[in-house]
């Protein structure tokens, strides 16, 4: 069985401070199996790094529930840094996103066959739209994300 996940995460409207959604989509043997997005917060403390990381945790913790973590799972991103650092390629120097990434590594553990892959960003069209359907539904019921100004 090989299982292909893709995942994207946004902040918007300011990356550092604005409102973190995810999506991920599931593929079985080529045939989509589940679809899922989600809200990560607002504010400090929320970047693209930090969605990005988000919506592959929450895809690594989809397949385990699932009891897929022995299968060929390949996931596919267009965040390099999400691609690079979880292949082991780049070093983690730390940032908002430290956080998500231990959580992300401590599950891929689970995954003796996993692999995380860069794709272009029209490769990953589907989870795109995903975050941005979070985004959009998050907006349509709590209106725009307020606008947070650093002082000092």
């Amino acid at each position: 069985m090989r299982v292909t996940v893709y995942v994207d995460g946004l902040c918007e409207p300011f990356n550092r401070e604005g409102l973190a959604t995810y999506g991920f989509v599931v593929y079985i043997d080529g045939s989509k199996v589940h679809e899922g997005c989600g809200v990560v917060g607002s504010g400090r403390g929320f970047s693209n790094n930090v969605a990005e990381y988000s919506g592959l945790v929450a895809a690594l913790v989809y397949l385990l529930e699932r009891g897929l973590e022995k299968e060929e799972v390949t996931v596919r991103t267009d965040s390099m840094l999400v691609a690079n650092q979880m292949s082991g390629r780049w070093r983690v120097k730390g940032g908002l996103y430290l956080s998500r990434y231990i959580e992300a590594e401590k599950l891929a553990r689970n995954f003796p066959k996993l692999r995380v892959e860069w794709v272009p960003r029209e490769e990953n069209w589907e989870a795109d739209s995903l975050s941005r359907e979070a985004y959009e539904d998050h907006r349509a019921k709590n209106g725009p994300p307020a606008r947070y100004r650093r002082h000092g």
